[in-house]
């Protein structure tokens, strides 16, 4: 008889902050920090989100990791579910949609070590996040992971169905 081992799926929640404007709507997305991630743009970027354990709410999960991430509490008010999808690294990411504002200078995330330069021997701290921004719903499916890029759809879709505060 073999040995049966489970494999336990990584799972992350986030936020999809957005506002609406006379350019109409917009996202907020940010970029991972680290020299891995230093030159790297389309396809790149994500929304804030975190690992969580089974048993922790995701929707809980999302807006504590949207504090760490960018330095600010999310903004009150109901989200919009905006299911999972699956990263090619098989990390499952569940999001939600939640309507506000914020400034991205004023982004300041936690921070992770890792061995910099490879093989030095020397940690270094980086920002998990090195900078965030506001964008079209089209530039953001150009620049998000492309498996995340299913939450724009998402809540465009949530938003013109009479999803939380559309207008």
């Amino acid at each position: 008889m073999g040995v049966v081992t489970r494999q336990v799926t990584r799972r992350s929640a986030g936020l999809l902050l957005y506002r609406r404007g006379l350019a109409g709507l917009e996202v907020l997305i940010v970029h991972p920090g680290g020299p891995l991630w230093a030159r790297k743009d389309d396809g790149a970027w994500s929304i804030p989100k975190g690992l969580y354990e089974e048993g922790e709410d995701a929707a809980t999960t999302a807006r504590r990791e949207f504090a760490e991430e960018v330095g600010s509490p999310a903004p009150d008010g109901p989200s919009v579910p905006l299911g999972e999808v699956t990263l090619a690294s098989g990390k499952v990411v569940t999001a939600f949609g939640l309507e506000g504002d914020l400034d991205p200078s004023t982004v300041a995330s936690n921070t992770f070590e890792m061995q910099w330069p490879p093989k030095s021997g020397r940690m270094q701290s980086f920002p998990e996040v090195d900078r965030a921004d506001w964008c079209t719903p089209d530039l953001a499916r150009t620049k998000l992971n492309p498996a995340q890029a299913a939450f724009v759809d998402r809540l465009e879709a949530a938003l013109r169905a009479g999803g939380p505060q559309s207008r």
